[in-house]
């Protein structure tokens, strides 16, 4: 059983609009004893994932907020978790994100290269390594529960990055709370730096929140070729192509995208560019910088400051 007063503080939706819909339902969704029903809430739920903007109801304190028609552009500053917990249930038709996974790294103590400097310096003030998201099974399975929460029932979909060592240790935990429908090999085209193999690839995991909703058509591979980001300004970038694939495979109009893992902004650059709304955070103070300042740009003056050419290596099949 469902009290009004529960589902306006999980959902986000208003008690006024809330009670204005209940009054409009014949027959009542109501019960003799006040409550709404798990057969009746239903109605109620699709009623609540119709309504707009209740994640900007609900979520105050944004650093950076953009309106571009009727679209929205919404970045925070906070640690991944906390974040999603502020997200009311049910409001988020996509989550695309690249979590700065740890486990690799402290297993062979990597990170000697450009990009992110020495291993020794991770948490220094000056040192280049940047805060990662620390790859428990207790951290990850709060993160997943958080994820299946805010997507919607209806129509949810979600890709998760993995490298080849957080896909074995904790890739498998994602089926605990989606439908895992197939597993996307990212080819970067040039090789990398590596131990014991030198990598080329990296991983995304497609799923969605217990609904069937189909791609946007049935041609996309699961194998997708695009550069890497060579001398990026933020640790990890990756290209925007690599996201407007997620995107644009699953997203319909007025859908909302959501990135915890903000990073450099290439999901928002992505969901802009196809016509979605947006909502991310970082807990780093470069990333909302570089973020920012990127998105700024790309809406003033369509030029993305932090990618400068595109990165696919071959006609498109995505949006072209």
């Amino acid at each position: 059983m469902y009290r009004t007063e529960d589902i306006v503080a999980e959902y986000g939706v208003t008690k006024e609009d809330l009670n204005r819909f209940i009054k409009s339902c014949s027959p009542s969704v109501i019960n003799d004893d006040g409550k709404i029903s798990e057969k009746t809430f239903q109605l109620v739920l699709q009623f609540i994932e119709d309504k707009k903007d209740r994640i900007g109801e609900k979520l105050k304190g944004e650093v950076a907020k953009y309106k571009i028609g009727d679209k929205k552009v919404v970045i925070f500053q906070d640690d991944a978790i906390s974040f999603l917990e502020k997200i009311p249930s049910n409001s988020v038709d996509i989550i695309t994100t690249d979590p700065a996974y740890s486990g690799m790294n402290n297993k062979l103590n990597l990170g000697k290269g450009r990009i992110v400097g020495k291993y020794s310096e991770k948490g220094k003030k000056n040192g280049k390594w940047f805060s990662e998201f620390e790859d428990s099974e207790e951290n990850y399975t709060r993160f997943l529960s958080e994820c299946k929460r805010v997507l919607k029932t209806s129509t949810g979909h979600i890709y998760i990055m993995f490298d080849s060592f957080s896909l074995l240790s904790l890739g498998n935990i994602v089926r605990n709370f989606f439908d895992v429908k197939n597993l996307i090999t990212w080819d970067k085209v040039n090789i990398g730096m590596g131990h014991y193999f030198r990598r080329r690839h990296e991983y995304i995991i497609f799923a969605t929140n217990g609904n069937n909703r189909k791609l946007r058509n049935r041609k996309f591979p699961d194998v997708w070729r695009f550069k890497r980001v060579h001398n990026p300004a933020y640790p990890t970038q990756k290209p925007v192509e690599v996201f407007q694939a997620m995107i644009h495979a699953s997203a319909e109009d007025d859908f909302t995208v959501c990135d915890p893992f903000l990073g450099s902004g290439s999901s928002a650059i992505a969901a802009i560019k196809n016509n979605c709304n947006f909502i991310g955070c970082d807990i780093s103070d470069k990333s909302i910088e570089l973020s920012t300042c990127r998105i700024e740009e790309f809406l003033k003056n369509s030029k993305d400051i932090l990618q400068k050419k595109s990165m696919a290596v071959e006609k498109n099949i995505f949006w072209e």
